[in-house]
């Protein structure tokens, strides 16, 4: 057996490498074999749409136009906000957007700017 480490997400011990990717058939999570698995305190990573690991202070675009739960208001498309900061839930991301004012937004409806 060799020594390929456990899947962040599941600890699940049966990963197997694939190419430049390490896989996990029991959650199907898969990671970059060279990138460092730094987490945050729970043990998750947050990623935008496109995979790039978010960090505190990091600058989003928004790729989806968001309505804004109890309001008429929307959030459109390419809209930026600077200086997220990342939280524990399903909205896992916590911020300020401009003429709106506090929200919580889903990492799968951003990307890194």
């Amino acid at each position: 057996m060799s020594a390929l480490p456990p899947c962040p997400q599941c600890d699940s011990e049966y990963t197997y490498e694939d190419s430049m990717t390490l896989v996990c058939p029991e959650c199907a999570h898969e990671w970059s074999s060279t990138e460092p698995q730094t987490a945050s305190e729970d043990g998750k990573i947050s990623k935008d749409s496109v995979g790039n690991r978010l960090q505190d202070g990091d600058t989003i675009t928004v790729i989806k136009d968001l309505k804004v739960k109890g309001s008429s208001l929307v959030v459109k498309v390419g809209t930026k906000v600077k200086n997220i900061r990342l939280v524990d839930g399903d909205h896992d991301i916590d911020c300020k957007i401009d003429g709106i004012g506090a929200m919580k937004l889903k990492s799968e409806f951003v990307r890194k700017a």
